[in-house]
This record gives structure tokens, C-alpha cells and sequence, in this order.
């Protein structure tokens, strides 16, 4: 008989399912998008029920692929992106319209909380508040959908509600919590001193599942998810993690000192670090399953969310679609610093800048598509290395070999040069097989006693890719970047 396990996947563009044999080797994945809406300019939600058909879907075209094959599954585990809200009431049904890690209507939350209470909660919970928080979505929801919460019985994350599905018991990971910033990372337990600071009734606290260590057994699917996806009733299903801790641990990046930067809808820019220090001054520490490591990273909707944005727009009236391929192809046509056009990709805000928009600078009648093209991938890029710049200033210390490069930054060798270029640091590029997807189903092989020893790979020196000539450019290109976020705070502000 051979055994494979799965990993689901699901990010804010699409929902992911891959097997894995014993030794980690990838069997095969489906993928399929997912219903994210844009319900207004700060409003960005998700219809759980229609993800769960989505995930269902993707499930049962992998499963009858592997029954065809001769697999039986083993055990499954979830990963999803972190933050955001997804409430379910008594019956574990939706309470509401789940909203993504993308919203920023709670902005103003955040500006109305005092820095020096910040700051202690920071000290014990190593994040910072932002729009898209569960605490301080929960707080929004209380000053303006109060019958919601009466309503709801379980506050969860995104692979929370999927492990829901398949189990029909509510749960939570240590990951994905402390990275939620609701956790003290000393007691690893719930910090009642986050509701404080929200200025949330301690009642709140009713509305977060136990914790679990990331690889434990919290249930088993159940006949109705058996139905829906063509798992094995009974099949084992581990707690899981968020995406930004599953993706290192697919890449092999989990060692003290090991950076991973992420490419995806969300700009993740992350380092391993010890979990008895105090925290590094950056936006989320988030617990790891290794016992005494966690993620000190840098985060923001700022990465390839602007790309599948641009070339939506500039598709809108072409005769075929503009895909992202198409998008950074076009890039390549232009020279570096695509003849002085400057993009700020903040079309879904970031956390540290409050009413940031997305932005064209310099723009000039002579500029044209490919300049537009390459100004934004540009603009992805070197917001990347603002973050990571921040990661390496907190005090994390940081690995002097190449760095983790993962996504759509890595699978684009052009983009992966402008990575290296832009940072100033050589990146190894992560291909072939879907990082997030991989990790968590290290996760479901470990929690019912697989030895994942051999999941461990030596990365190839080949897809080192290091800075090249266009580095002097882009450090003369990263002054004026950095002086031009500084100098639209204000005008963000109008404009919100």
C-alpha cells in the first residue's frame, strides 16, 4: 500500500491541495481561485461557504487522481493566510462574511490606541496592531456590527475554518495566533492585556478555541467532508499552521538566522529567531513548531497583489487578457528604473502606513506600457527590501548565506536578478513544488508519527541567483523610494 499526505493551501488568490509521499516528494497539486470580493475601497471579504466549495472541489479532483494511483491518504493538515476574521455561531455555520487580511476599514482603530500601551503589548506579544488583526477587527465589529457578535461563538483564522470542515471542531494553532498577535510567546497562552488595549470586554476571550501545537491530531474528517472531498472518513487532521510559518518550513528555511522572503498576494519577509528573546521590534513574531524558534517578520499586502492588479487594469480593454506572465515579460523590454517611473504598491494599504494608497510617481507622456510594468514590479521589490532592511535593523540575526527567495519572485528569473539586485544580498530561488502546501503536510506526516527526516533536502547552488550589475542603479533608485514613502504620508491622509 502507498501512503501519501496532503497539505491544503489556501492564499487570497487561490486554494491549493497537494500529496506527498513519505520522503516529502510532491505527488501532484490542483489548484483552483478563490471568491475574495472587493465590497468597497477598504472592504475586501470572503464568502467561507463558497471557499469551503472551492477547497471541496480541489480536494476531490485530488484525491480521485491519487485513489486512481494507488494512494491512500494518511493524514491532512490546512495552511491559510494569517489574519483577518472568520466567525462561525454555535452551529459552526458563518456568522458573517469572513474579512480578509487584505481590509483596512479598522485603520482607524489602530490610530486611536495609545503608543505606550502598544508598546508593553508588543513587549509580551511581539506584534504590532494593524487594520487586519482579529483583535482589532473584533473591536471594529463592536462599535459598528454589535449583534454580529453577539451572534458568533468562535473567532478563527482561514485554515481554521477549513480544519472546521473536514472536522466539525473549532481549533487553534500557536502560529497562527501569536502571528494574529492574541498570544503571550513566554506562556504561550492567550494575553488578556490585548483585549485591554483594544478596549474589548474580557468576555472576548470566550470567542478563541484552545491552543494546539501545530503538528497535534485535532480531529478526524467526517462523513459529510468525506462526501465533499473524497477523503477517507476518519482520516487524521493536524492543526495546522499560517502560511507565512508553513512556507519556510516546505522551503527547509527554519534554522537560526534563516531568511525567507515570500512573493505572494502579501510581501512576507521573515527570519528565525529565538523565541526566549524579546521579541524583534517588527510587525508579527510568530511562534514556529520547532520548540524555542519563532518568525520575526515583516509583512504587507504590497507583493504580487500589485502585479495581478496592473494587469487586470491594463487588460481591461485589450482584446485578450493581460496575464502576470505577460505583465513582468513586458518588464524586461525597458531598461532599469524604467526611465524614472516610481511605483508605491500599497493598493491594498500596509500595515505601518496608515491610509496608504497605491501610487504613480514621475509619470510622463513618454512612458508606456513596459515602463508601467517594470516601475511596478520594481516598486514590489524594493518595498520588499524596506521590510527586510527593517527585519535586519530590529535586532534578528540574520543568516550570511543566500536568502530563501519563494514565489512569484522566484519562478520569474528576471524578477529573482531584480530581487538580488535590489536587496544587494544573493537569493536562492525556491521551484517545483509549493512551499506552503509542502510545509503543512510535514506537519500532518510528523503529528501521526512519520520520521520527516528525509523531507530535508540540500538546496542547489544552482538557483543562487546574486546581485549583478544593475545593483549601483537600484541603490540610487532605493533613496528616492524611501524619500517618497516618507513624503506622502500626508497626502495618503487627505486623500483617506
Amino acid at each position: 500500500m502507498k501512503t501519501c499526505v496532503i497539505g491544503i493551501d489556501v492564499g487570497l488568490t487561490s486554494a491549493k491541495a497537494a500529496a506527498f509521499d513519505e520522503r516529502g516528494n510532491e505527488i501532484r497539486t490542483v489548484s483552483a481561485p478563490n471568491p475574495r470580493v472587493a465590497v468597497s475601497r477598504e472592504r475586501q471579504e470572503v464568502d467561507m461557504d463558497a471557499l469551503w466549495d472551492v477547497v471541496a472541489d480541489v480536494m476531490r479532483d485530488l484525491t480521485a487522481e491519487l485513489t486512481r494511483e494507488g494512494w491512500t491518504v494518511a493524514s491532512i493538515g490546512a495552511t491559510g493566510h494569517g489574519n483577518g476574521l472568520y466567525l462561525v455561531d454555535e452551529g459552526l455555520r458563518p456568522a458573517r462574511t469572513a474579512i480578509a487580511s487584505t481590509d483596512s476599514r479598522a485603520e482607524g482603530v489602530v490610530a486611536g490606541l495609545d503608543p505606550d500601551t502598544v508598546e508593553r503589548v508588543r513587549r509580551v506579544t511581539g506584534s504590532m496592531p494593524w487594520a487586519a488583526q482579529p483583535g482589532v477587527l473584533l473591536r471594529w465589529l463592536t462599535d459598528n456590527e454589535p449583534e454580529t457578535l453577539a451572534a458568533a461563538r468562535w473567532s478563527l483564522t482561514c485554515k481554521d475554518w477549513l480544519t472546521v470542515c473536514l472536522t466539525g471542531a473549532p481549533s487553534a494553532d500557536l502560529s497562527d495566533s501569536s502571528g494574529c498577535g492574541l498570544v503571550n510567546l513566554e506562556t504561550r497562552d492567550y494575553e488578556p492585556a490585548v483585549l485591554d488595549m483594544l478596549g474589548l470586554p474580557a468576555e472576548t476571550a470566550r470567542l478563541f478555541p484552545p491552543l494546539r501545537r501545530s503538528d497535534e491530531v485535532v480531529g478526524a474528517v467526517t462523513e459529510a467532508a468525506a462526501r465533499a472531498t473524497g477523503l477517507p472518513v476518519g482520516t487524521p487532521v493536524v492543526a495546522g499552521c499560517m502560511d507565512c510559518v508553513a512556507s519556510p518550513l516546505g522551503a527547509g528555511s527554519a534554522r537560526a538566522g534563516d531568511v525567507t522572503v515570500i512573493v505572494g498576494t502579501w510581501a512576507i519577509n521573515s527570519v528565525v529567531v529565538p523565541s526566549d528573546i524579546e521579541p524583534p521590534r517588527v510587525t508579527i513574531n510568530a511562534l514556529l513548531p520547532e520548540p524555542g524558534t519563532m518568525l520575526a517578520m515583516e509583512v504587507a499586502p504590497t507583493s504580487a497583489a500589485s502585479i495581478e492588479w496592473a494587469s487586470q487594469l491594463l487588460g481591461a480593454r485589450a482584446t485578450g487578457p493581460v496575464t502576470p506572465r505577460d505583465l513582468l515579460e513586458a518588464a524586461q523590454d525597458v531598461a532599469p528604473l524604467a526611465d524614472g517611473l516610481i511605483f508605491l504598491p500599497f493598493i491594498h494599504g500596509a500595515p505601518e502606513h496608515l491610509g496608504a494608497s497605491g501610487t504613480f510617481l514621475g509619470i510622463k507622456d513618454s512612458h508606456r506600457y513596459p515602463h508601467i510594468a517594470r516601475a511596478v514590479a520594481e516598486g514590489i521589490t524594493q518595498y520588499h527590501r524596506v521590510q527586510i532592511d527593517k527585519v535586519r535593523a530590529s535586532g534578528a540575526t540574520v543568516a550570511d548565506g543566500p536568502w530563501t527567495l519563494a514565489g512569484g519572485g522566484a519562478k520569474n528569473p528576471a524578477w529573482a536578478q531584480m530581487f538580488a539586485d535590489v536587496v544587494g544580498h544573493p537569493m536562492r530561488r525556491q521551484l517545483g513544488t509549493e512551499l506552503g502546501a509542502r510545509g503543512v503536510a510535514l506537519l500532518a506526516a510528523t503529528g501521526i508519527g512519520v520520521d520527516v527526516d528525509a523531507w530535508r533536502t540540500d538546496p542547489d547552488p544552482a538557483l543562487v541567483v546574486a546581485p549583478g550589475e544593475s545593483r549601483a542603479d537600484y541603490e540610487k533608485q532605493a533613496k528616492v523610494f524611501d524619500r517618497s514613502i516618507a513624503a506622502m504620508g500626508a497626502v495618503w491622509e487627505a486623500c483617506a
